[in-house]
């Protein structure tokens, strides 16, 4: 079951008269339970792209599909909410609130969502230890390490159930050790619960861990690489 189709997806951005084709028509599908990554060059589309799948920008042409929902139908207010309870992000830079603990961050996006207090402090709780911090949960981030923070942005994601977790450079800011751990815990999740993730990035030690790379320049999709009996092969073409 895909999670994920991308329809001749186009991000065009003009500068007086430049014009510059940021995604250019990409068709891609990512299925339940995948852990890709998306790779290229800077200035690819790669990020562009992440940020089209998760409705956090607007493509000029062409429509992102997220388990049957067109994003292109949605109302501003209808997005917002889409993505609250079908998206899970994890950001480069952490994006923590400072003044909340491990648990109230992971906490929050369930308050947003309106879950009884009780409830979400039990999944805070549970999630926290599922990525290694269950004695952390009443530590603020400055009292973590950036690998720390990382994992409370990963239970953090998965907070709110998501269809899938869109992760742009998570390990760009992270020691050798910090990575492997980080890299372990995603792939327990994905492996044990079925978790969808879809990363951008530079680093090879997450390319090597991905079961699919798709390589992007210039706004396209140039290779797609899956991984069968320890071995990448070419994908399928979307049809």
């Amino acid at each position: 079951m895909n999670v994920i189709e991308l329809k001749d997806l186009k991000k065009i951005y003009r500068e007086t008269e430049v014009e510059v084709r940021a995604v250019n028509g990409i068709d891609l599908t990512v299925a339940k339970g995948e852990f890709t990554a998306i790779v290229g060059p800077s200035g690819s589309g790669k990020t562009t792209l992440l940020n089209l799948i998760g409705g956090l920008d607007t493509p000029t042409e062409g429509d992102v599909v997220v388990d049957g929902t067109a994003l292109s139908q949605l109302s501003s207010s209808q997005l917002i909410d889409f993505r609250l309870r079908n998206i899970g992000f994890v950001f480069q830079s952490y994006n923590l609130i400072p003044v909340l603990t491990a648990e109230e961050n992971v906490e929050f996006i369930m308050h947003l969502q309106g879950v009884d207090k009780t409830k979400r402090r039990e999944r805070a709780k549970n999630l926290l230890t599922s990525v290694g911090l269950g004695d952390r949960t009443n530590s603020r981030p400055s009292k973590l390490s950036g690998g720390q923070q990382q994992r409370v942005a990963v239970a953090r994601a998965l907070a709110s159930h998501p269809k899938f977790v869109l992760a742009d450079e998570p390990t760009a800011n992270l020691d050798s050790k910090s990575t492997a751990t980080l890299l372990d815990i995603m792939l327990k999740l994905n492996k044990e619960e079925g978790v969808t993730f879809v990363f951008s990035t530079h680093d090879q030690r997450v390319v090597q861990k991905a079961r699919r790379v798709i390589t992007v320049e210039d706004g396209k999709v140039v290779s797609d690489v899956v991984a069968k009996n320890g071995r990448k092969e070419m994908a399928d073409s979307p049809q």
